[in-house]
């Protein structure tokens, strides 16, 4: 993927310095307002947007460590290189479906990077058993990290929104 000016704060950042979220999965974005969950649309776990997702592949919005791949692979988190933490959550309920449907892909504590796959969905399979595959992509520890609004047109590969230390 050739890098230009427009995806380039999607790549590593260190520490202090902003990164862009892509997006996780091919879909739709949206605000987390249109989330039909109270805890993400209210930001309580943090600030974001989230997916309508149109694909199965569920990727790293950003470079660097897997902190967390849920046990039932509903969710992963990334502690980007920046230090802000970025949870991706797919669907609405799908804890519930304990990790049935769900294929993991890498495993905690891995380096990711932009774009490398972590979870497979059957999205046919998925789907009809939840009440939404909205997928929020949170930045959970952002009283320490501004996040911009949500570049709502961004194609892949381009940042959603960026996160900046406070």
């Amino acid at each position: 993927m050739e890098e230009t000016a427009e995806a380039s704060p999607a790549t590593a950042a260190p520490k202090g310095e902003p990164v862009g979220l892509v997006k996780p999965v091919l879909g739709h974005i949206v605000t987390l307002e249109e989330v039909p969950d109270p805890v993400f649309s209210g930001r309580v776990m943090g600030d974001g947007f989230a997916v309508i997702p149109t694909d199965g592949t569920f990727r790293a919005p950003v470079a660097g460590k897997l902190m967390l791949v849920a046990k039932t692979l509903h969710a992963y988190a990334i502690k980007a290189d920046n230090g802000a933490e970025v949870l991706v959550h797919i669907g609405i309920d799908t804890v519930k479906l304990k990790g049935e449907g769900f294929i993991g892909l890498r495993d905690q504590g891995d380096r990711v990077e932009v774009g490398d796959p972590i979870v497979q969905v059957d999205m046919a399979a998925v789907t009809p058993q939840v009440p939404s595959m909205a997928t929020p992509v949170l930045v959970t520890n952002s009283k320490k990290f501004a996040v911009s609004a949500v570049d709502l047109g961004a194609t892949d590969g381009e940042p959603v929104v960026t996160v900046t230390p406070k």
